[in-house]
This record gives C-alpha cells, structure tokens and sequence, in this order.
C-alpha cells in the first residue's frame, strides 16, 4: 500500500507540472508530491538534511552558470550566434540547419541544456522568418528540432543539472566525467545529425539563398568581451580544479562574481541580472529529491534495482530503462530513482552511473513532459506560432532516440571499460 502512495505522489507531482509547466508550476508539484508523502508517512524526519547536503554544491554551481548565462545574454553575446549563423542562410538551407546544430550543441555542452534551448530556439525562429520571408514556413519545424535536438548527452557534468546532481553524489569528478562522456556525446551528435537530416531532408534539399535582411548585431562591448573570456577562463578552470582537488562550485563563483561586476558596471540592473536565473528550478531539485528518498522508503527503488541485474546486458538495460522512465517520469526524478537504486546493485560502479545518466539524457526525447527543457521548448514555439503536436514530437523522437541511445550505450562500453 506504502508503494501505492509513492506512485499517487508522482502522478500528483507531473499532473502539477504538465498543468503549470512554467513558472513556479514545477516546484508546486514537487510540493504537492512531498506533501502526499508526508501523509503516508513516507518521509523520514532526516530527509529534508540529506537532500541539502547532497545539493547545496549543485545549487551554487548551477546558480553561477545562470548567472554568467543572463550577463552573456543582456550583454549581446547570445546575438552574436545568429550571427555567426545568418552567413551560412546566403546558401542551401543544410549549411545553416547544420550550424544551428552545431551551435546549440556547443552551447549546451558549455552554459546548459536548458540555457541552450531557452536562449537559442526564438533567437533561431526569428532569424529564420526574417532571412526567408517568404518559405520560412517549411524550414521553422525542422531549426526548432535542430536547436532542441543539438542538446544531447551531455559531454560535462555542468552540462545538465540533473547529471551535476548524480555525479556529485556518485563521486565522479569533472575529468572522469568529461574523459568518459565526451566521445559519448560526440558519437550522439553524429548520429543524432545524421537522422535529423534524414528526417528533414525534404525542406533541406532547397538550394535558394535567403533573400530577407537580418539586423547587423551590435559590436561586442568591453564587458561583453570580458564576460566571453571568463567563461572560456571558467571552463578551462574545471578541470585544472579537477585535477586539483578542487571545488567546480568555488570556480563557477568566481565566474559569476566577475561577470556580474562586469555587467553591472556596463548599466545592466542587478534585478534584470538576477531574472535570468531560473530560481523555481530549485525549490524543484529539492522537493523531487525528497520524493526519491520517499518512493526509497516505499520499497520502489528495490524494484528498480531487480532490473540492474548484472550481465552481458546490464549497460543496455540501464540505459533503456532510464530513458523510458525519463519519457514517462521526468528525467529529474527518475535520475535520482535510478542513483539510489544502482547504489544498492551488487556491483555497480561509475559506468552504470553514466550509462544512467545517458539514458535520463536522451529519453526525453520521446516525451516533451520528459524534461522541463522539453516543456519549455514546446512553450517557446507555441509563442512563436510554430506548430509542433505531441504526436510530432513523439514520431520524431522516437527516430532519433532509439539508434542514438544504442550507439551511446555502445561507445561508453567501449571508452568505459
């Protein structure tokens, strides 16, 4: 009956989410799944402390990249990308969808998935519509899914909050992480390309140059370009700290120290600074980590690791059964669901982890409820009039889910062994 409360929980949490999915929607519905808990007695009194201590590195670190995110956007950063994207429009269509990818790619390895497709998905649709004026309506689908699609496995643990959160707990370093899971993620972007341009190959055979006219984006100013060099600083300062023993969190604090002065002394308000972090992310994290240790409670986290079974397959399993549960879940909760269930799984080590943590990645790919980058994603273009069902989503990521989850799986066993 005690497991019953625990799935009554996180169905209460996701009806919450997928009712209010922006906003303070998501923290509401992890309230509202801690609270049922507490009800049926399914959290422990000791809980809401393991939780902080297991988040409060995450919290800062995940805080400083947003904060070093909003100075890069409000500073003119993000509009130097279009940028960069705008020449490659003046030929095929390809050339431009396949720098969108490789654009969104880059910066959700280094800023974040969800910075990646917050930041970049209008940016794109605008460009589109300016520079096709009039066939931009056959080429706005397949550049949304370019965007949403570039963010795949995650090739730094600072990539993804969620893999921030795992690694942390796990013990896997920045270097481990970052040595294992970025040929990973290479192989996920071809593969990933390779489909996508497959899918949209009948917009992506057009060979006319765009027409319209894009704005010039305006000269980088000396606090923009000081932001630009302290997030290059800060990335490469993950792994010498790495290597050191040092905190990533103390690093990205330093980042964000400097580029706030920076933006600040440039006339951005502190307030403005401070709105481009997504402070309901967090309240979020928290409450779904006290629902993880409640389903624990509840015997559901036993289940899951039956399946963890050791085994030629067990890498395969892993992967598949985070992905899937990711789709139907949410990746946030599911990610801790599978951490504590691999902590009690005769013989797991770190590859299991990661192999979990590929999985949470790409299965929400399958469902746009899978992540709250894909609701925001989905939101993002329905207010920008782009038209992409959930039977769209579902088609098109399951194409690109399936073959790209194996080929990842596949090179993790190769790199990790």
């Amino acid at each position: 009956m005690t497991e019953a409360y625990a799935y009554v929980a996180l169905a209460a949490m996701l009806a919450v989410v997928l009712w209010r999915p922006h906003g303070w929607g998501p923290p509401l519905g992890a309230a509202v799944a801690v609270l049922v808990a507490v009800a049926a007695g399914l959290v422990d009194r000791d809980d809401p402390r393991q939780a902080a201590l297991v988040l409060w590195r995450p919290f800062i670190t995940l805080t400083s990249i947003m904060l070093m995110t909003s100075a890069a956007e409000r500073l003119g950063v993000i509009e130097r990308l279009a940028a960069f994207i705008e020449p490659r429009t003046r030929g095929p269509v390809r050339h431009a969808f396949r720098i969108t990818f490789v654009t969104s790619a880059v910066v959700a390895a280094v800023l974040s998935n969800d910075a990646a497709i917050l930041l970049l998905t209008p940016t794109v649709l605008a460009l589109i519509r300016a520079v096709y004026p009039r066939r931009h309506g056959k080429f706005l689908q397949a550049f949304a899914f370019a965007v949403f699609a570039g963010a795949g496995v995650a090739p730094l643990v600072v990539s993804n909050p969620m893999n921030l959160v795992v690694a942390e707990r796990a013990g896997i370093g920045f270097n481990r992480y970052a040595l294992t899971m970025i040929p990973v993620a290479l192989a996920g972007w071809l593969v990933t390309y390779a489909l996508l341009a497959r899918l949209f190959r009948a917009p992506l055979v057009d060979e006319a140059p765009a027409l319209g006219a894009w704005a010039a984006p305006r000269a980088l100013t000396p606090a923009a370009r000081l932001v630009v060099i302290v997030l290059g600083v800060v990335l490469a300062s993950y792994p010498v700290a790495a290597y050191l023993g040092g905190p990533l969190w103390a690093v990205a604090a330093a980042g964000a120290a400097v580029c706030t002065a920076a933006s600040v002394g440039a006339g951005v308000r502190l307030r403005a600074l401070a709105s481009g972090v997504s402070w309901n992310v967090f309240p979020f994290l928290g409450g779904v980590l006290v629902l993880a240790l409640a389903m624990q409670h509840a015997g559901v986290v036993d289940r899951l690791a039956s399946l963890f079974v050791p085994g030629p397959a067990r890498l395969p399993i892993i992967g598949a059964v985070a992905a899937a549960g990711s789709a139907l879940l949410n990746n946030h909760p599911m990610a801790i669901l599978d951490a504590l269930a691999l902590e009690r799984t005769v013989g797991a080590g770190h590859v299991d982890v990661l192999a979990a943590l590929i999985g949470g990645d790409l299965g929400p790919r399958l469902l746009p409820s899978g992540s709250l980058a894909g609701i925001l994603w989905m939101d993002v273009l329905r207010r920008h009039d782009v038209d992409v069902g959930v039977g769209t989503f579902a088609r098109v990521g399951v194409v690109l889910t399936v073959p790209t989850l194996l080929v990842s799986i596949l090179v993790l066993w190769l790199v990790g062994a």
